[in-house]
């Protein structure tokens, strides 16, 4: 990994390298699936409410 400094205009961008700098990959791979679970429970209740015809 390089050494150079970057800056991230986005905090989220930010918070993503810290956790790859510091090879903290469980803790990214928690906030990825927790995230994904909040994207399918969305779906899935937008899918419900929708009457099909």
């Amino acid at each position: 990994m390089s050494n150079d400094v970057q800056h991230y205009s986005d905090p989220q961008d930010a918070a993503l390298a810290l956790l790859l700098a510091n090879n903290r990959g469980d803790e990214l791979t928690d906030i990825l699936v927790a995230a994904l679970e909040d994207a399918f429970r969305i779906l899935d209740e937008d899918g419900a409410s929708e009457a099909v015809h």
